[in-house]
């Protein structure tokens, strides 16, 4: 019975740290996008890309980490790992496809690949930059 509890606290968790995250990264990628587009995107729409992108790459992450046998701080031997920059590659094709196929412009066309390039370009500079000054 702990083990369940345990496991369902710690998939509650994980939602709720993504969808955090999510809201955070989905203002960076509507404003982006909004202005790569030329055109209004939807919002909530930008908001479950990213939810659905951030509990991919959350799981990702921990998953290399858990690999790698650094899940307590520090991680800087962690964000020197190429097995982590693989994943972190990895992560960014899956976010250019998700917010691609998910984002679509006021005008019901869907957003052009380069901009979603371009958006997860954007939130994962923030992203990285943030990792490596709580890293240190």
């Amino acid at each position: 019975m702990t083990t369940l509890l345990t496991l369902i606290s710690t998939l509650l968790w994980w939602v709720l740290y993504s969808s955090i995250g999510a809201l955070f990264f989905a203002i960076i990628a509507w404003a982006v996008l909004r202005w790569s587009e030329r055109c209004a995107v939807v919002f909530n729409r930008t908001y479950l890309a990213c939810l659905v992108w951030n509990l991919i790459g959350l799981l990702l992450i921990t998953l290399v980490a858990m690999h790698e046998g650094h899940t307590k701080p520090p991680f800087a031997p962690l964000l020197a790992s190429t097995l982590l920059r693989g994943a972190l590659v990895v992560n960014m094709i899956i976010g250019v496809f998700v917010l691609w196929r998910l984002i679509p412009r006021i005008d019901a066309h869907r957003i052009r690949l380069a901009s979603a390039c371009m958006a997860v370009a954007v939130m994962t500079a923030v992203a990285f930059g943030a990792a490596t000054s709580l890293a240190s």
